[in-house]
């Protein structure tokens, strides 16, 4: 059982952590964007995700998994998407050059975007799980 959560992590950050360098090359790349866009939209993106998932599968949700998709998503595939040490270091590379107010407004977008993405995760996901059940699909 272990090692099926193990693998079941290491899996889902390897997939996370394509997402997140897919995605800067479409942001930076394709879009022509700052990477702190990039870093600033995994994490809020990654925050959404988390908390949609942990309410859907969590004790009063609507979705049954097991520990390792759990795990596979929450801690894999977020924690591999997901960037605290990015942010840092962007917030601290703007310090370094004498940017306070952008790296004051960079690091507190962030952490608000991602807080008001993980609300509405919350609010999407308990809406979901309060949805009545047709028992007629369920039971073929």
């Amino acid at each position: 059982m272990a090692m099926r959560l193990y693998l079941a992590v290491g899996c889902g950050a390897a997939t996370g952590s394509l997402a997140r360098f897919l995605s800067g090359y479409v942001i930076v790349s394709l879009l022509g964007l700052n990477a702190l866009w990039s870093t600033a939209f995994v994490n809020v993106v990654g925050s959404w995700i988390i908390v949609v998932f942990a309410t859907l599968t969590g004790p009063d949700g609507r979705m049954m998994v097991g520990p390792a998709s759990r795990n596979f998503v929450m801690a894999g595939f977020c924690g591999g998407l997901t960037t605290f040490s990015a942010m840092s270091l962007d917030t601290f590379t703007m310090l370094f050059e004498g940017d306070l107010p952008l790296a004051a407004t960079y690091l507190i977008s962030v952490v608000g975007l991602s807080l008001a993405a993980a609300w509405l995760g919350y609010l999407m996901a308990s809406r979901v799980n309060r949805l009545p059940v047709d028992r007629q699909s369920a039971n073929r």
